[in-house]
């Protein structure tokens, strides 16, 4: 009777944190797509006094705003293939050779995400702007990069060191070059959790707002820099549509990562040893 008694009371407990946690997680979503849907919502009035596509129109309207999402989308295209291409080899490297420093070097991609972002992009832009790389293409790109380098490192590594390399010394006794192993079974055997910091890449230079403010001002304005300026100069239910505009791909991606890789591949991406 009282092991029943405790079950029921752990149940309880159970759906009292999932109700708090969905207040707090999904309250803020739904307050967002209330108030893009809005023409009027005045206190205390718990819901919209009245509805409008009105802010919709405005922001899909706005060459600018077109211009940004379209600018948005291609950088963090380009952001995405350039740390695939630079840091898959390091990744490699990382789970399969022992080197002196190698630990130290691993944990220097952790560097550019454990300060203050706006102190280190004030430093990158001093050397950027001796470099003329300022509001360029290019300087955009690397000052992304540069935010990009822990996922698609850190995760990358951990997928090549899941791969064992039994599997890899089978396929060399049967007279496979070393590239020809790497490209048709340790490359495949690690796509999950390339994939994974691919997503994780694109969604983070697709947010990046700071670094762009900093380097790419005025000719390269993305969608979190024309959102700054939508949420100062307008009413909120204008940066609400931005906002679900932004928030948008970072849901499907997620959902699509979740969908057919697995969450086992993210948490293996942090298991670096």
């Amino acid at each position: 009777m009282w092991y029943f008694k405790s079950l029921k009371k752990g149940r309880i407990l159970e759906f009292v944190f999932l109700v708090i946690f969905c207040v707090f997680f999904f309250g803020p979503l739904l307050n967002l797509l209330l108030l893009a849907f809005a023409k009027g919502w005045q206190f205390p009035a718990k819901l919209p006094t009245s509805w409008s596509l009105q802010w919709w129109e405005y922001v899909l309207q706005d060459p600018q705003v077109l211009r940004s999402i379209g600018l948005s989308f291609w950088i963090a295209v380009v952001v995405t293939v350039v740390s695939i291409v630079i840091c898959i080899p390091a990744a490699y490297a990382f789970a399969r050779f022992q080197f002196p420093l190698r630990r130290f070097f691993l944990f220097s991609f952790l560097l550019t995400n454990a300060f203050p972002k706006m102190g280190l992009y004030v430093a990158i832009g001093v050397i950027f702007y001796r470099l003329g790389l300022m509001n360029t293409f290019t300087g955009v790109v690397l000052i992304h990069v540069m935010n990009t380098l822990m996922y698609m490192t850190w995760i990358p590594s951990a997928a090549f060191q899941n791969v064992h390399q039994s599997q890899e010394e089978s396929a060399r006794d049967a007279g496979a070059s070393p590239l020809r192993v790497f490209w048709h079974i340790t490359l495949p055997m690690a796509a999950p959790g390339i994939a994974v910091a691919s997503v994780f890449t694109f969604l983070s230079s697709l947010d990046e707002a700071q670094g762009t403010l900093l380097v790419g001002i005025p000719n390269f304005k993305t969608m979190p820099v024309i959102m700054y300026s939508i949420i100062a100069d307008y009413p909120s239910m204008a940066g609400a549509v931005f906002s679900i505009l932004l928030t948008l791909p970072t849901i499907v991606l997620l959902l699509a990562a979740r969908r057919f890789v697995g969450a086992d591949a993210l948490v293996n991406g942090f298991q670096m040893k």
